[in-house]
């Protein structure tokens, strides 16, 4: 898929107007006279995504995507986020984010994989500029949480945010001119700790630590309160 600088529409919310919409742009903010972060998202395509997340009478791609998209939108609307990097090839995700400022997709690189995949993403980042990686699948997600623990990574080399379980990673970071490694995968906090990153005091109760595989996890995230899209397909299915 070709690089897209996607622009406005209009997407009514469950849970109140989808900020990366009505809110501020960011895609040439600064804090304080600083440059804004980049923030890398892998996405699976759609077909590919949430194997093991499987709802009674609800369409698992269409839930992966909107999980993918309301995750996209709460880093779109964060306010010390200056770029927002997609990597996947799924097309149909493109369109359904046409909605949302400031967004940049890159093909997916082959081989494959999660951490090759945030590489090309990192790659198509000016190294000069703070970087992160995040998961594409924080449906619960809200900007400020994820505001926060970028400023405190301010300054550091590098920085973690760990899952829930605490043995994975949702958020990586890397300062200025820091050369880019991640280990995301089984037991990715800790090897992300070994890797030098400092881990961030973000609080269990915040939505930057609930990614989402499985029906439990995926009922963790409802009760903080899902995003517009993944809570009105699942309002479509009460049970």
């Amino acid at each position: 898929m070709s690089d897209a600088r996607l622009q406005n529409s209009s997407d009514s919310a469950v849970n109140g107007p989808d900020p990366a919409v009505s809110g501020p742009a960011h895609a040439d903010s600064e804090e304080f006279g600083r440059p804004g972060w980049a923030v890398v998202i892998p996405v699976k395509p759609a077909a590919r995504g949430k194997s093991r997340l499987a709802i009674p009478g609800v369409d698992r791609q269409a839930l992966a995507r909107a999980i993918a998209l309301d995750t996209i939108a709460a880093v779109a609307a964060c306010e010390v986020v200056r770029q927002v990097v997609v990597v996947g090839d799924d097309g149909g995700l493109a369109l359904e984010a046409a909605g949302i400022r400031g967004l940049r997709f890159v093909p997916e690189p082959s081989p494959g994989g999660l951490n090759p995949a945030i590489a090309a993403g990192v790659a198509a980042v000016d190294e000069r500029t703070p970087r992160a990686a995040l998961l594409g699948d924080l449906p619960a997600l809200r900007p400020a949480d994820l505001a926060a623990a970028l400023r405190e990574a301010r300054g550091l080399a590098r920085a973690v945010v760990a899952d829930a379980d605490g043995t994975g990673t949702t958020l990586l970071t890397a300062a200025p001119a820091i050369p880019w490694t991640s280990a995301f995968g089984e037991g990715s906090f800790a090897k992300h700790l070994a890797l030098g990153a400092a881990a961030l005091s973000v609080t269990d109760a915040s939505t930057l630590r609930h990614d989402v595989d499985t029906v439990a996890q995926l009922d963790a995230a409802r009760a903080l309160g899902l995003g517009p899209r993944t809570a009105a397909l699942l309002a479509a299915h009460p049970a």
